[in-house]
């Protein structure tokens, strides 16, 4: 079993995933596996400013429902420390066996986060991505290494994953778009874009700054600019023009419709 015991180099970050690990350990107990981050910390580009702190738990079996009511009362305790980050929490309890594969079947697992209370959600195929993130990028807190509890994702998987957010999720998005009304929301959702469009061009999945620099060097200059705006607009919780932000969203999913092939950079 290993343990991180300085899991990032932010304390105040560390001081709350010790409350989180000591408290799901004792709640858990034997059916505790292990506890991992992901995300941005897990990656390297975690932002103080705007950056969750995603991390999973994996247990042994499926949570039990008499111990829902002792993990939401945990999570309470965290967010009412008064600490930094204690309300920057995002993540989810899956079981071994569910978290070996994305199964759509197996999808509903308890979870928290930062704009929604504990309860159980649906994990959309997104999953399969996260997946690939643990396994290859994921902090280990405590447990046995991510890459013994999950499947390897191929290339292949994660371009027809992209495909399929960006043809059916994103596509709907565009339908009811008005939370992209604020700048905050624009910038996740170009740099989101640009991920993608680096996934589907190269099979890799990074993080979301690089996939900025390649799109800035890489897509029209109309994009190129646009993405630009976007990394200006991370903190920008002001409402802004959407017009171009879904102009670049349908030009993502129409390439994810045209592939395979290059995502159109001429």
């Amino acid at each position: 079993m290993a343990e991180a015991p300085v899991p990032t180099p932010y304390p105040d970050v560390n001081a709350v995933l010790a409350l989180l690990h000591d408290g799901v350990r004792d709640i858990l107990g034997s059916r505790f596996v292990g506890l991992y981050l992901y995300g941005s910390l897990a990656g390297g580009e975690f932002d103080p400013g705007s950056s969750d702190i995603a991390f999973l738990v994996v247990t042994a079996e499926e949570v039990p429902a008499e111990l829902l009511p002792a993990l939401e009362a945990m999570h309470a305790r965290i967010a009412s420390s008064g600490l930094p980050y204690s309300d920057y929490l995002e993540g989810s309890y899956i079981s071994r066996a569910a978290l070996r594969r994305y199964d759509p079947g197996m999808a509903r697992h308890p979870t928290i986060g930062t704009d929604w209370p504990f309860k159980f959600g649906y994990h959309d195929p997104s999953w399969v991505l996260n997946r690939h993130l643990i396994r290859e990028q994921g902090v280990t807190l405590a447990g046995p290494p991510p890459a013994t509890l999950i499947d390897p994702i191929s290339p292949d998987d994660l371009r027809a994953t992209v495909r399929d957010l960006l043809i059916n999720r994103w596509a709907e998005e565009l339908q009811h778009a008005d939370w992209l009304r604020l700048r905050y929301y624009q910038a996740f959702a170009i740099l989101t874009m640009c991920r993608a469009l680096y996934l589907l061009e190269t099979g890799r999945l990074v993080p979301k700054p690089v996939a900025a620099a390649w799109a800035q060097e890489r897509l029209e200059p109309r994009w190129a600019a646009l993405v630009a705006r976007a990394l200006e607009w991370r903190y920008d919780h002001a409402p802004g023009d959407m017009s171009e932000t879904l102009a670049f969203i349908r030009y993502t999913v129409e390439c994810a419709r045209d592939w395979p092939g290059s995502p159109g950079m001429d």
